[in-house]
């Protein structure tokens, strides 16, 4: 039986990365729909969707909400320094940022400072008390550097898709 579509550890061919795009573009496409715009039937449509599903190339669905009609508007970049760089203060930052709703990205890096956060609050009000009250006091953080956003140029989550 030949195999169509991805599977781990393999190229994807030139459908399942239209399928990507597309699915980009409208995770609620339905299924019809993208099977039509690919030029296959439905059920090899459904069965590349569920085997790129399956091995991590999707890795899931989503809403993209709107920051400013849901009261959001202050976006932050925050760099931010811990005084040590062992696995204990990591893993205690690392902990610490993953509970927090207003921080969307949170980045360990390489270079001047440890970690690199995108908070987004509803002013400059609560940013002072997020910085204050859940990231300056985690044990470890030695210093905090923050770029507030004046401007949205662009913002994404699409990954661009090529052949490998």
């Amino acid at each position: 039986m030949k195999s169509t579509g991805a599977s781990a550890g393999t190229v994807l061919d030139k459908i399942d990365q239209r399928i990507l795009i597309r699915l980009q573009e409208d995770g609620r496409v339905s299924m019809a729909q993208l099977a039509r715009e690919m030029h296959i039937s439905v059920t090899p449509c459904v069965e590349r969707v569920r085997r790129l599903e399956k091995y991590g190339y999707i890795a899931g669905y989503r809403a993209d909400l709107s920051p400013a009609h849901l009261g959001q508007n202050l976006l932050a970049y925050v760099q931010v320094a811990l005084d040590r760089t062992t696995p204990e203060v990591f893993d205690r930052f690392r902990t610490a940022m993953e509970v927090l709703e207003f921080v969307q990205e949170a980045h360990m890096v390489a270079g001047g400072f440890d970690y690199l956060l995108k908070i987004r609050v509803r002013d400059m009000k609560e940013y002072r008390s997020v910085l204050s009250s859940h990231i300056a006091c985690i044990k470890g953080v030695q210093q905090t550097h923050t770029y507030f956003v004046m401007e949205e140029v662009k913002s994404s989550s699409k990954v661009r898709v090529q052949a490998r």
